[in-house]
């Protein structure tokens, strides 16, 4: 796997430097990196610009490169020993899964569950990464083809099953122990026999008269809720 782009590429120098396996350089770089880079003990090879673009495939690459182990998902009835999950229903956009997984990771959701959608291919991965600034290199995450059946082995697990949706419904007083939310795709949201499963829906409120909003910045503030559940939320 290639990923490419100084913050990712630093991200994995940094915190995951056992997973590469070969470096590429496509400019230079600063003495103290380059120094690092040589106590990986990994080669380091030098490529030409129409290299570095093929590579990065026209996206900005800003010059470095690593070839990494491949990214393993984790078995999803792992993923259901954790005390909380995000559930990705149908979303296609691989930008704005990364950015999820990013704020999941710094929130410190346990999993990603990406579903309703393709199965997941390299290159898929790699966009994730990079949107995610690295962060799909520590977020345990897993691909399952139905939301629907993962919301059915997740309440078998005592998950209180929670969605975005478009009014608040069954208010919590206080976080579960074990909870997963389920987000649905911008244009459509979540469908309707899936918000039949879940035990409460979460809408937030927005002003202006404007009701778009990033499903990725709504997971964002949705997971802090969740964490911190006060009443005066809903009211």
């Amino acid at each position: 796997m290639i990923i490419f782009g100084k913050q990712c590429f630093e991200y994995v120098i940094h915190h995951a430097p056992t997973h590469i396996q070969e470096i590429y350089l496509a400019k230079d770089i600063e003495k103290p990196l380059f120094a690092k880079l040589k106590r990986l003990n990994v080669p380091i090879l030098r490529i030409d610009n129409k290299k570095a673009q093929s590579l990065a495939r026209g996206k900005n690459h800003q010059g470095v490169f690593a070839k990494i182990e491949p990214i393993k998902q984790t078995p999803f009835k792992a993923l259901l020993d954790f005390s909380s999950l995000v559930v990705l229903c149908g979303m296609s956009d691989i930008g704005n899964i990364g950015a999820i997984v990013r704020t999941a990771y710094a929130l410190g959701i346990g999993g990603i569950v990406i579903s309703d959608r393709d199965t997941l291919n390299t290159q898929a991965l790699e966009g994730i990464f990079r949107s995610s600034s690295g962060a799909l290199l520590n977020m345990p995450f897993s691909f399952h083809k139905s939301s629907l059946s993962v919301a059915n082995e997740a309440k078998m697990k005592q998950f209180t099953l929670i969605g975005a949706g478009k009014n608040n419904k069954n208010i919590l007083e206080s976080t579960p122990n074990k909870w997963a939310i389920f987000i649905g795709r911008e244009d459509t949201g979540l469908p309707q026999k899936l918000l039949n499963k879940l035990d409460c829906t979460l809408h937030i409120a927005m002003c202006n008269g404007f009701d778009s909003l990033n499903a990725s910045v709504a997971a964002g503030i949705l997971i802090d809720r969740i964490q911190h559940i006060k009443k005066e939320y809903y009211g």
